[in-house]
């Protein structure tokens, strides 16, 4: 069964009818009924508050990393564990074709269903789940194959076990690794993109965002609890923080806004694994034009820009 937000009930309720009149092979119905749908999803989801898009980032029918690697990769093998400690499923890599283009691919999962967001720590890596990482974008390095990141995590696991393990190192490793690696690297949110958790996967030549996804560097509930002691001031919290795909492309820290479906990637998966593996292969094929000099340079200028600043030489008034 599919899951609607509030704002999405007058959908729900156009949808439900279509497929009825489907039922009665009234298909004079049906055409006006589409004709009725698109207006209202076009009224809805462009005039969308930063809370709204909050919630679409973090729908339950929202498509996740792996739903993204099955629908874009073909010839897929899968990458496990960090040679270190463990295999850690919040973070998934796999190596394998994207169109003909040779790639690694390495996706933070939630996992749906009790006992799969369990297996997945509802997408909060651990310290080896960052190392297992850096391992495939290694390989990737090694064989000069072009890296996928596809971030989608609320955050790392702040559990003792993973502080033991040195997570804040793990994720500083993976900083300073992937900004001096060695081959095409692009990196996507696709759902929630939070604090250091993303940021592991987030260095790269391009870094884009869903059109409904959200980065920021708290969560708005951590937000609102710090400055407000008030879970109420969640909106508000939101609102403050400038996390969705336009805030962050109109502060210039992201590349680029990758247009899912303007009704969601929840609604139609196929078309945003589409619009995820268009961008992919443009962006790589950039990239490749340019020589690794060119592109190490670039990446460098780009990382460096955000709160880069100037003094100004004042003279003394007289």
């Amino acid at each position: 069964m599919a899951t609607y937000l509030d704002f999405e009930y007058k959908i729900k309720f156009i949808q439900e009818d279509i497929i009825s009149a489907q039922v009665r092979h009234d298909y004079t119905a049906v055409e006006e009924l589409k004709k009725k749908l698109d207006k209202e999803v076009e009224k809805i989801y462009k005039n969308l508050s930063d809370f709204q898009k909050l919630q679409l980032a973090r729908h339950l029918d929202r498509p996740y990393a792996l739903d993204y690697i099955n629908l874009i990769m073909k010839d897929k093998y899968e990458i496990h564990g960090d040679r270190h400690f463990r295999d850690d499923a919040a973070i998934m890599c796999y190596m394998g074709y994207i169109g003909d283009e040779k790639v690694v691919v390495i996706g933070e999962q939630k996992g749906r269903g009790t006992k799969n967001k369990l297996k997945r720590n509802f997408g909060m890596p651990h310290p080896e789940g960052y190392r297992k990482a850096l391992r495939a974008a290694k390989l990737a390095e090694k064989f000069n194959l072009p890296l996928l990141m596809l971030i989608d995590t609320p955050g790392a696991y702040p559990g003792i076990g993973a502080e033991e393990r040195n997570q804040s190192e793990a994720i500083a490793r993976n900083l300073l690794e992937l900004a001096e690696l060695k081959t095409p690297t692009i990196s996507v949110v696709i759902g929630e993109g939070g604090s250091g958790g993303a940021l592991a996967i987030g260095v790269a030549d391009k870094f884009a965002m869903m059109r409904y996804s959200i980065f920021s560097v708290i969560s708005p509930e951590g937000c609102a609890a710090i400055l407000w002691n008030d879970p109420k001031k969640v909106e508000t919290a939101t609102n403050a923080l400038k996390i969705t795909s336009q805030d962050l492309k109109d502060l210039d820290l992201i590349d680029d806004i990758i247009n899912e479906p303007l009704i969601g990637a929840h609604r139609e998966k196929e078309a945003a694994a589409s619009a995820i593996a268009d961008y992919f292969l443009k962006e790589v094929a950039k990239l490749k034009a340019m020589s690794e000099e060119e592109r190490m340079d670039a990446r460098y200028a780009k990382l460096t820009k955000p709160g880069a600043f100037a003094e100004l030489e004042i003279t003394p008034a007289v």
